[in-house]
């Protein structure tokens, strides 16, 4: 038989192990878009942000399971993308700060909808935009580099000397 005061607090580390977890940066990933441009920019590498409702879209969902959670996508990324998440989900709890930044985010980038993931450099400037792509990982990576690829093939050449 449980205690009212016990059952209480158990009930309440629950909730606060749930939070703590909602709240958590998915391994490998920025919530701080400042911090992801500083990223950038010290390791000269494009940013991707991926625009998602984590707890309520199903593409959102298979985008993370099929591609950003495969040792193949996360390989390449290690390397080649600082990675930016804006989450925006209806169950989970998030500061008031990540959500007014989220927000912010969404309308400055025109975002629609879900899941929308852009290419930006470390000034925050889109190269590129995208979504869900079917084929798993290893087609993601593919269709990643081509989108770099095309920005590279498009961009000036340096001034001769």
């Amino acid at each position: 038989m449980c205690r009212t005061r016990l059952c209480g607090m158990g009930w309440l580390a629950g909730v606060l192990a749930l939070v703590a977890v909602a709240a958590a940066e998915p391994e490998g990933w920025s919530t701080d878009f400042e911090q992801a441009k500083k990223t950038a920019a010290e390791k000269k590498l494009p940013i991707l942000m991926d625009f998602s409702g984590s707890d309520w879209c199903i593409w959102c969902q298979r985008l993370d399971s099929e591609v950003f959670g495969q040792k193949v996508f996360k390989d390449y990324a290690k390397d080649n993308l600082v990675l930016f998440l804006a989450d925006f989900p209806m169950r989970a709890k998030q500061a008031d700060e990540l959500r007014v930044q989220n927000r912010k985010l969404q309308s400055s980038y025109r975002v629609a909808g879900y899941p929308t993931v852009i290419l930006v450099n470390a000034h925050g400037e889109e190269t590129a935009r995208t979504g869900y792509v079917k084929g798993g990982a290893e087609a993601y990576v593919a269709h990643l580099k081509e989108l770099l690829g095309a920005k590279q093939a498009h961009a000036p050449a340096p001034a001769a000397p």
